[in-house]
């Protein structure tokens, strides 16, 4: 039976329109259609992102049913992400898979999206075992979550300020290179030197498995305008003229700035994986693309004689796979959603235990 269970998964969260079809576990398809318009904004701007869900989301899953070879009618089951993420691109997604089941006579099954970024280390081979100590970080979230079993999550520690994309994309917009910022950075950033400036880490003792950003953001500005450096966006009073900033010096500051954020995420995945006993590291989400940060885990992760688990490029930014992976996993639990679930903007993973409860 598990083999003949075929799911329709659907992301919509934020500004990429994606529809993947699974059977069996086993991936068929997974169409992402990328929403190119927010870069002259400098960031998503969420009208015209839902707006664009909604001009996209039927021809993407008669995409997905096509390269799959798929029968709509031998569907089993309909998944969609319903939070966190941007309320109306959400809407669009939700409404989409609750009707298409329910024209099909069929479950609906509601996905957390952070949830989906853990799930997409299991599409491939080979998967994690468990207890797994996962970094999901993001533009919206850096947490550290130990997953004890399926679908049994532990926030150990998560972002008191921004998120490590987050700070990405604030320092890319100081610099004036644009939105995404990630991937900027990170380009520049190869032909940099990470040893060139000394930008401070936060480890903050006092939460040891806790993470802030927004010192090392801070600290980018603060370089720029001792210097008197071109700042997009910002100016000075001080009567002195603003200098541009020569390609060389560029490519320092992107790859100071991405070493000590790496740094961060790196130190504290390890030694929350060496606290908690696990032998399977995972990274999820769309920072885990970033290739100084993939490089750096895997040589940690190889130092403790861990294993590590990093999804490929095209699962960690938003995908429909990983929804699709989840709502597999759901079915076959029988966990279905109520026709009446609507998107929640803000929703957390649904942790069912607290960090006290572990040293209990």
């Amino acid at each position: 039976m598990e083999n003949s269970v075929t799911i329709l998964g659907i992301e919509t969260s934020c500004d990429e329109t994606s529809v993947a079809l699974m059977r069996g576990g086993v991936l068929l398809s997974n169409i992402v259609s990328s929403q190119y318009i927010h870069e002259q904004y400098g960031g998503v701007v969420p009208e015209l992102a839902s707006r664009a869900h909604q001009k996209l989301i039927i021809p993407v899953v008669r995409e997905a049913l096509h390269r799959s070879g798929v029968h709509q009618n031998e569907i089993t089951a309909v998944a969609a992400a319903f939070g966190p993420g941007l309320m109306g691109s959400l809407l669009v997604g939700v409404n989409f898979g609750k009707t298409f089941a329910f024209g099909l006579g069929v479950p609906f099954i509601g996905v957390n999206h952070m949830e989906a970024h853990i799930y997409s280390n299991f599409i491939d081979e080979p998967k994690p075992n468990f207890p797994l100590l996962c970094l999901t970080v993001s533009g919206g979230h850096t947490q550290l979550v130990l997953m004890r079993n399926d679908f049994d999550y532990v926030i150990v520690g998560e972002t008191r300020d921004d998120a490590a994309g987050e700070a990405f994309d604030k320092v890319a917009k100081m610099l004036g290179l644009g939105y995404p910022g990630g991937p900027k950075i990170g380009g520049l950033a190869k032909r940099g030197n990470p040893s060139a400036i000394d930008f401070p880490r936060s480890f903050l003792n006092e939460d040891r498995f806790g993470f802030s950003f927004s010192g090392i953001k801070t600290s980018v500005l603060y370089y720029l305008r001792d210097r008197h450096l071109q700042i997009a966006g910002k100016t000075f009073d001080d009567g002195v003229p603003l200098m541009p900033i020569d390609d060389v010096l560029l490519a320092n500051i992107c790859a100071s700035f991405q070493s000590a954020v790496v740094d961060v995420l790196v130190t504290k995945t390890i030694d929350a994986a060496k606290y908690f006993g696990v032998q399977d590291v995972a990274v999820a989400g769309g920072v885990s693309a970033n290739s100084a940060l993939r490089s750096a885990m895997t040589s940690a992760v190889k130092k403790e004689c861990l294993r590590l688990f990093i999804p490929q490029i095209q699962y960690c930014t938003d995908n429909g796979a990983m929804i699709a992976e989840v709502g597999y996993r759901k079915f076959l639990r029988g966990s279905f959603s109520a026709f009446n679930l609507s998107a929640v903007a803000n929703a957390d993973v649904p942790v069912l235990a607290d960090k006290e409860a572990l040293s209990r």
